[in-house]
């Protein structure tokens, strides 16, 4: 037998196969997915959008500030002074493209109230350790803010032992403090839009928000993009959310002079990461966590974010799920662990079944065969046709609701150049629904047996949850993080390209050899 004819039986058995009872459940589900995600993207997309017709409408009845406040009566002097003071807190490693910028948004914030910003390095060695020496140099006569050194985190993450040296050192009058990553673009109004919202509900534990991803045009940029817009959907409530993103999180900072829940001493003592474990300290107090309509942050990655890069990122939002700090907690991360394995492999095989039964069909309408011929490539050209309309359903309302979330985020930040949708690339979105969805299980499945990841040169080791040791390299560690393609400690030399199959290669060398690698 040729290899031509072993081909061609192939797909006849393969595509036979799909068309079987349990083959066309899988591909009915994957339309229940795409639907599903559509749903809740135009959920979401509601919820912004309403925003945008309320800023216009205040706008139309004469408030030219609507990008500030909800009533200009709030800019009035004697309502401004009273304002509570509010800590940002920023903890730092390295130095991008887009950092620069992003730390100027920040530091230049409208607020009207008393406000200053720690900005808190690990060491004077760290690049962002120096350009925000020369930023604040040249912002000192405006702005109250000051670069801390945090030293070694020795019992839970550095990103969290920096928050905390950031809480230990805040002005002891501070009501409010804020804690954003160094990749947040904020608007002008943002500050004093989180600020009013806990002033007017008490009960907000937690203010958060969430990002709008500006892909750079690389298949990893797209990848991460792809990854976050599902999440996109539990911060796009306009209100009571139970997800939360440490890149924003404003909270009472008596919670933390006086470790109120616990706040502290479960992020101090093994604490990974600083959203999970506050989300879980939420659940169990049944405290409230919030996410205001506005709070959407414009998120630009790098240029140079190979997929390398997004390998090693989703690898870290992975291992997330191997954290907790309760019974409860570990539970609800087990069924958040099953659930999404189930739904991205869920999502990704009927494409595969799809690709089969097309490549079947063009076969044998090239040997001459009529549909009447081969009943089931008929069949499965219809799952393959349904398949298609619900893809087209999905990709709008994922357009839909970034169309929405660029226009939200050009109105409130109109003294800067308008974000635009033109630089999109939607086939790549499409090869990034794919890609992501079938690498994420292989991602998920890798940190829930190695309890460990190497985090920037830090290599952390968890045990029931919490971080039992902490191995840094004599090295200084790689130059360039994951995400942002920050340097981290040297000028000399450039992220090599690396191709998708070298960078699996490499990966699956570094979990047979994880400490090979943490140079």
């Amino acid at each position: 037998m040729s290899m031509v004819d072993s081909f061609d039986g192939f797909l006849f058995l393969a595509s036979k196969a799909f068309c079987s009872p349990f083959a066309v459940f899988v591909q009915i589900q994957g339309y229940v997915i795409c639907l599903l995600l559509a749903t809740g993207w135009l959920g979401a997309a509601y919820v912004r959008n309403r925003e945008i017709r309320r800023m216009k409408q205040r706008i139309k009845c004469g408030n030219n500030f609507a990008f500030l406040c909800q009533d200009i009566d709030e800019l009035e002097h004697s309502k401004q002074k009273n304002l509570p003071r509010v800590t940002v807190v920023m903890p730092l490693k390295g130095f991008g493209e887009h950092n620069l910028h992003n730390w100027r948004s920040q530091i230049t914030s409208l607020y009207g109230g008393p406000l200053e910003f720690l900005f808190v390095v690990e060491s004077t060695e760290d690049l962002a350790y120096h350009a925000v020496q020369k930023l604040l140099a040249d912002f000192q006569d405006y702005v109250e803010a000051k670069i801390i050194v945090a030293g070694l985190s020795t019992t839970c993450s550095q990103k969290i032992h920096n928050q905390l040296v950031g809480v230990e050192k805040m002005h002891k009058e501070t009501k409010y403090v804020l804690f954003l990553d160094d990749d947040v673009r904020l608007h002008p109004g943002s500050i004093g839009s989180l600020t009013a919202e806990m002033v007017k509900n008490p009960e907000i534990f937690i203010q958060t928000g969430y990002p709008l991803d500006l892909p750079s045009g690389s298949l990893g940029s797209y990848c991460i993009y792809e990854y976050h817009m599902p999440c996109s959907m539990g911060f796009a409530t306009g209100g009571r959310t139970f997800f939360l993103w440490g890149g924003c999180m404003m909270m009472h900072a008596d919670d933390f002079r006086k470790d109120r829940y616990g706040v502290v001493s479960e992020l101090r003592d093994g604490g990974y990461s600083d959203d999970m474990t506050l989300a879980a300290i939420a659940g169990a107090h049944k405290k409230l966590i919030t996410s205001p309509p506005v709070a959407v942050f414009p998120h630009p990655l790098a240029t140079d974010l190979t997929f390398p890069r997004y390998w090693n990122y989703l690898r870290k939002q992975t291992f997330v799920l191997e954290s907790y700090t309760t019974k409860v907690n570990k539970i609800m991360n087990r069924a958040l662990f099953f659930v999404h394995f189930y739904l991205s492999w869920g999502f990704v095989a009927p494409f595969l079944m799809s690709t089969i039964h097309v490549i079947a069909c063009l076969r044998y309408y090239y040997k001459g065969y009529t549909l009447e011929d081969t009943t089931f490539i008929s069949v499965g050209l219809s799952l393959t046709g349904g398949l298609a309309v619900c893809t087209i359903i999905e990709l709008f309302s994922m357009w839909n609701l970034t169309r929405i979330e660029v226009g939200l985020c050009n109105m409130l930040s109109p003294e800067t150049s308008p974000l635009t949708l033109a630089s999109y690339n939607w086939c790549l979105v499409f090869v990034a629904m794919l890609v992501d969805n079938f690498l994420y299980p292989i991602s998920a499945i890798r940190s829930h047996f190695s309890q460990s990841i190497n985090w920037s040169g830090i290599r952390y080791h968890l045990k029931d949850g919490k971080i039992s040791k902490i191995e840094r390299s004599k090295e200084k560690g790689p130059k360039f993080t994951d995400l942002g393609g920050k340097l981290v400690y040297g000028k000399n030399g450039a992220p090599s390209k690396v191709s998708i199959l070298r960078s699996l290669s490499r990966n699956f060398s570094q979990w047979r050899h994880p400490k090979k690698f943490d140079m």
